[in-house]
């Protein structure tokens, strides 16, 4: 039995609270009508702090009883957990608890600003229901945006087949292989498996965003992605690839805890601070100056129509929006964990500035991935007011949550712990420096399959933007290029916007050209394919400046590019101006002439 001061409106606010979330494991009285039967306990006493009665008698005072009664609650028995085991907690909860009670009258204003009165157990159903859709969207996105380039990149005929990397990579490492690249591909390499793979994961998305949310459909979806996030190479490296895998695992467990919500707050706190945080900890300067922005405009990956134009917006305006992305990135993410009125704004800055990312450049699912996450930022009754009546009348009317599961809610706690445990490291090694050799080997162990991260976009600014010419030839004297879809090349041609999809070969080309082909292989893999005339890889391409037949000769050219200003293109039509830079790769052919 819990006992509390029944005069007091913000002791009765709370208690409402905690008997919708307790049900009939505690029963719930004012002193006021049940003190007489503890004649050991004094009015004041009482009126000083609640009073929890167990069944033998103990009697638990002020936040020790509270957290004792909320040990019923599944998902939250680590407040009594850390009460009773971690040095300092109960001192310092004990204080927060005596400030509180002295100054009730300021925690019910407070309590009614920051979470509403009345209060209500925060339930996420509609939530869950809405990421569970746009997840599968996303999905599908991702599946079907690399099976149509999939053959080019790791076909039997692509740039990297996997039919050569596995082999390769089962020599280097034994049995280990198996472990270190997570993939169905071991099954099977040819082209025909490897279409099966990405259509199975196109179905098995379809049925996610039409409602067939059942755990395996979800499991599928994670090792579907994973075998091909392992067996991409270098074309599946991207931040968002392991993004959609950790949410995609995640989302396995979502429904059965609601501990699942508050790891899917981790992972968008983690993603959202660690941009702004790795920003300041590289000592870049163009980031400290604020003056990172318009630099980027022009030198991110595939810039849309859109940085054009913000390209030519006043200095002013460029330094004020890299305040507004640190404030996003570095302030913001605190309020995550914030009661419920605070943490449902904070995710308006942070779907703010992913919108904004959205119209100038192009990165595939990232910026719907994001927000999708900010979803877990608004309860049932916030997210109930943008969905048809109907949609959150079925979902809510549904079956029950099934929080009560010990089974579920057990292995939901294993899993926060272990997340929290490499996550954590994974901090305290990006910050500090900080290693301890068995928390390493754990890191390194559940590295392959890409269900902790980190993260942190754009850590240091690109100043200048190198863009890889590709040249054929058949006589070594007139050189024609080859015309990617997407990345900047003709002069004349606007930046292209073409997200959701991810042309992966153009965004890897733009990786390559920041270094050299010694450290990018793969580029003359990727040349190889051009003097074959390899279709599935010229697939790839926009333009194929040999239609009849393969040159016998090409080579890469590197080009400094640059967006033109608003004079210069209104007087030669030209969005990019470029000077040429260096030799990239030198002649190559198939058999080199005398």
């Amino acid at each position: 039995m819990l006992v509390f001061d029944g005069e007091c409106p913000f002791c009765r606010v709370w208690v409402e609270y905690w008997k919708r979330l307790t049900g009939e494991q505690i029963r719930y009285e004012p002193f006021q009508e049940v003190g007489s039967q503890f004649p050991q306990i004094s009015e004041g006493d009482f009126a000083s702090a609640v009073k929890l009665v167990l069944p033998d008698g103990e009697v638990r005072s002020g936040a020790h009883a509270v957290f004792s009664a909320l040990d019923t609650v599944p998902g939250r028995r680590w407040m009594s957990w850390f009460y009773e085991r971690v040095p300092g907690f109960a001192a310092v909860s004990e204080t927060i608890y005596g400030v509180i009670a002295r100054r009730r009258s300021l925690a019910y204003r407070v309590t009614s600003l920051l979470w509403g009165i009345p209060l209500a157990p925060q339930t996420y159903r509609l939530s869950g229901w809405l990421f569970l859709r746009l997840l599968g969207m996303i999905y599908f996105i991702a599946f079907a945006s690399f099976g149509v380039q999939a053959v080019g990149l790791i076909g039997a005929h692509g740039i990297l087949p996997v039919a050569g990397f596995l082999p390769a990579v089962r020599n280097y490492l034994g049995a280990a292989a198996y472990w270190n690249v997570p993939t169905i591909f071991w099954l099977g390499t040819n082209d025909a498996f490897i279409k099966a793979v990405w259509i199975a994961g196109v179905c098995f998305s379809a049925l996610l965003v039409i409602g067939v949310d059942w755990r395996v459909v979800r499991v599928a979806l994670f090792v579907l992605y994973l075998s091909v996030a392992s067996a991409g190479q270098v074309f599946m490296s991207y931040q968002w690839d392991a993004l959609l895998l950790e949410a995609g695992f995640l989302a396995i467990f979502l429904g059965s805890s609601l501990l699942v919500i508050w790891l899917f707050r981790w992972l968008l706190f983690r993603l959202i601070f660690l941009s702004g945080a790795v920003k300041l900890l590289s000592g870049d300067p163009l980031w400290r100056s604020f003056a990172a922005l318009p630099i980027h405009y022009q030198t991110q990956p595939l810039p849309t129509t859109l940085a054009w134009y913000m390209y030519q917006l006043p200095a002013w305006f460029h330094r004020a929006s890299v305040g507004f992305v640190f404030l996003v990135e570095l302030i913001i993410p605190f309020l995550i964990f914030a009661p419920r009125r605070v943490r449902a704004l904070a995710g308006v800055p942070i779907v703010l500035l992913q919108l904004l990312i959205f119209l100038t450049g192009n990165y595939a699912f990232f910026n719907l991935l994001t927000v999708s996450l900010c979803i877990f930022l608004w309860d049932d009754v916030l997210v109930s007011r943008v969905l048809p009546k109907k949609i959150s009348e079925r979902v809510l009317g549904g079956a029950k949550d099934s929080d009560g599961r010990v089974l579920r809610s057990a292995a939901c706690e294993t899993l926060a712990v272990a997340v929290i445990f490499v996550s954590g490291f994974q901090l305290a090694g990006r910050f500090w420096g900080f290693q301890w050799a068995p928390a390493e080997k754990v890191v390194h162990a559940v590295s392959p399959f890409e269900i902790v991260n980190t993260y942190g976009l754009f850590a240091v600014m690109t100043a200048s933007r190198p863009e890889i010419v590709i040249e054929g030839s058949n006589d070594g004297l007139t050189w024609l290029a080859y015309e990617f879809k997407y990345k900047p090349g003709d002069l004349k041609r606007r930046p292209i916007w073409v997200q959701p999809h991810q042309p992966r070969l153009d965004w890897q080309m733009w990786f390559a050209a920041l270094g050299s082909y010694e450290s990018d292989p793969w580029i003359i893999h990727f040349m190889e394919r051009l003097l074959e005339g390899s279709p599935d890889v010229l697939g790839l391409l926009k333009h194929n400046p040999f239609p009849e037949a393969p040159p016998r000769y090409a080579r890469a050219l590197a080009y400094e590019y640059g967006f033109t200003t608003a004079a210069e293109r209104k007087g030669n039509g030209q969005w990019w101006q470029r000077k040429l830079k260096s030799i990239y790769v030198p002649v190559v052919s198939l058999r080199m002439q005398p």
